[in-house]
């Protein structure tokens, strides 16, 4: 900026010319200069107050903006009171197929404590002592007046046990809000949901996560706020769940076993209506694994998804159905049943002595080991190993529960002729309850692959066509012959066409072996027959009965009349009405197997060879 000199030379001159006093031009001169710098500072202030009022404006606008848009909508409760933002507090329910509720969610409060706040911290151990019976005086009186500034008291309390605390009157007890887990059904389904415990937590809030199930499973869905607290809504049916329960609870009373399992899945979709391992546990109050002995003798060890068996002759029908797809054989095809039957330096003996020759339809019927090796040799072992792969007894289920990949099977390492032949009637491999559900499904649902599922109402791709329609409806037919006049005669329940096979093993030890008197009875089965909806699996672990004094485990006497109660308590509940004489179709007259004579001789001769 150029400043006007206050003194300039040539007005002072002119000034002196004309007899002027200089010092006037220079007092004008002062005064212009103060006149302008006085402009200059009006017109900073004045851009300063219009900035001001501006910034006033805006703020008090944006005031004004939220007042009316919270005033415009509904009010709301906050979905979660969090410590940080790490902490999440939040977790969805699960509920059944109905709607009804599974899982959810309670306020509650934790209670700790800061010792050095305390005013009595004696009378505090034995007044919290007497709140807590659990709790150790002794205990709570060294930490109380040691050198330790907190300590955790209870981290979930009930409302009179919060009440009772607070009555105490001691300061240094101190009480923070808790989002608590609850399983409102007690031990039912108990397997399934798993339970949940306390993650990261804060005097104020802890994060509550899924330790196994579902729970699990699903941990990152439920506790996803972009769910909007929607609840996960599972394929089993509370009602269903409770009576397959009840009946095999009672089943283990009255047959004497250690366990039990029972599975009911949907044949069309692969859902799972109910699934059950006995003996269960509470949720609400998890017990700790078991460090020592067989993981079976846990209440957490879940049968139908962790087991591992050899589930005997309810594997039969696998080598039946095949070469009935491949056209090996039809249902009235003989079969070489002399027993015994040697393969290198192994005997294969059958229960009862059958005769020289058995129908394919009576080698399920009557369980004969050596008519089903006879099949399975006509197959050859490379293509068994395949059917079998793809009925998925080689990998773990693809069930939604973190126990799945625990239930991967044991499959022979070297597949030779004794193998194939001992696996053909279900020893040799071993496989989880679920794995026989979905090889039952498969060969119910016409073949075609079943994948099972405990999420309701979720797409699923087709399953791969495993053998053909009219294979598996055979299948399902010499399975209905079984409870008709077979080996699980005790399984019939009149109207509902029972479709299945038994089939008893020997336990192994967890060491290696077998043990001696010791079996897994099991019964795979199929309703109705004429039009399959529902697959039920029954097993009972080392089960027992007497029959005329006679002690007596196999599992046409064992489980059959406990899966046959079980039917007829869960097919009212599906809302199966019982299929009378009239009605009654049968598969045979739509399957009727169209042989000529000669054919048939050259199958019997291959058989007998």
């Amino acid at each position: 900026m150029i400043r006007t000199p206050l003194r300039p030379l040539a007005r002072i001159l002119r000034a002196r010319e004309r007899g002027e006093n200089p010092d006037d031009i220079e007092a004008e001169n002062r005064r212009r200069r103060h006149e302008e710098i006085q402009d200059r500072a009006r017109r900073r202030a004045e851009g300063r107050l219009v900035v001001m009022a501006g910034c006033f404006l805006l703020a008090f606008g944006t005031v004004a903006v939220r007042m009316g848009t919270l005033a415009s909508s509904e009010a709301a409760e906050p979905r979660a009171q969090v410590l940080s933002s790490q902490i999440i507090s939040q977790r969805a329910d699960i509920t059944d197929r109905r709607g009804r509720v599974l899982a959810t969610n309670l306020l509650t409060h934790s209670v700790y404590a800061h010792p050095h706040q305390m005013v009595d911290p004696i009378g505090t151990a034995q007044g919290l002592a007497a709140i807590f019976p659990d709790l150790d005086v002794q205990r709570l009186t060294r930490d109380f007046t040691g050198d330790r500034k907190f300590m955790w008291i209870k981290r979930k309390i009930s409302p009179e046990q919060m009440q009772a605390v607070h009555d105490l009157g001691e300061p240094g007890l101190l009480f923070g809000p808790r989002e608590m887990r609850i399983y409102p059904n007690a031990d039912l389904a108990s397997h399934i949901l798993g339970g949940s415990g306390f993650g990261n937590e804060g005097v104020n809030s802890a994060e509550v996560i899924g330790v196994a199930g579902v729970e699990k499973a699903f941990d990152a869905w439920l506790r996803d706020p972009g769910n909007e607290g929607a609840p996960l809504a599972l394929s089993i049916d509370l009602t269903l769940q409770q009576a397959m329960e009840d009946v095999l609870w009672s089943g283990m009373n009255v047959m004497n076993a250690k366990g039990a399992t029972g599975i009911l899945m949907e044949v069309k979709t692969g859902e799972i209506l109910a699934m059950a391992s006995l003996p269960d546990f509470d949720p609400n109050d998890r017990p700790r694994p078991l460090l020592t002995g067989e993981p079976s003798d846990s209440p957490l060890f879940n049968r139908a998804v962790q087991g591992q068996y050899e589930l005997g002759s309810t594997f039969k029908i696998f080598p039946v159905a095949q070469a009935l797809d491949l056209g090996l054989v039809n249902p009235a095809t003989g079969i070489n049943a002399a027993a015994p039957m040697r393969i290198g330096r192994f005997l294969i003996n059958d229960f009862h002595n059958y005769g020289r020759e058995l129908s394919v339809t009576d080698v399920i019927v009557k369980s004969s080991n050596v008519g089903t090796v006879r099949i399975a040799q006509m197959i050859g072992p490379d293509r068994q190993k395949d059917f079998l792969e793809k009925l998925g007894l080689f990998a773990p289920t693809p069930i939604e529960m973190v126990e799945a990949p625990t239930g991967q099977p044991l499959v022979p390492t070297r597949w030779p002729a004794v193998t194939s032949a001992t696996v053909s009637f279900g020893h040799g491999l071993a496989a989880s309850p679920l794995h026989l559900a979905v090889a039952y499904a498969t060969i119910a649902n016409g073949g075609k692959r079943v994948t099972p599922t405990l999420v309701h109402g979720r797409q699923r791709p087709e399953g791969e066509q495993v053998m053909s329609p009219r294979a598996a409806a055979m299948a399902v037919d010499m399975l209905r012959q079984v409870v008709t006049r077979g080996t699980a005669r005790q399984a019939e329940v009149p109207g509902y066409e029972v479709a299945g096979k038994t089939g008893s093993a020997d336990k192994p030890r967890a060491a290696g072996g077998y043990y001696e008197n010791k079996i897994i009875a099991s019964f795979a089965s199929v309703f109705p027959a004429s039009d399959p909806k529902y697959v039920l699996i029954t097993m009972l672990d080392e089960p027992s009965t007497t029959i005329n004094g006679t002690s007596v485990r196999t599992a046409g006497h064992t489980v059959a009349p406990v899966a046959a109660e079980m039917v007829r308590r869960i097919g009212p509940l599906l809302g199966l009405e019982p299929i009378t004489d009239e009605i009654l179709p049968t598969i045979t007259a739509r399957f009727e197997p169209r042989v000529e004579p000669d054919e048939e001789a050259a199958v019997r001769l291959v058989a007998n060879q």
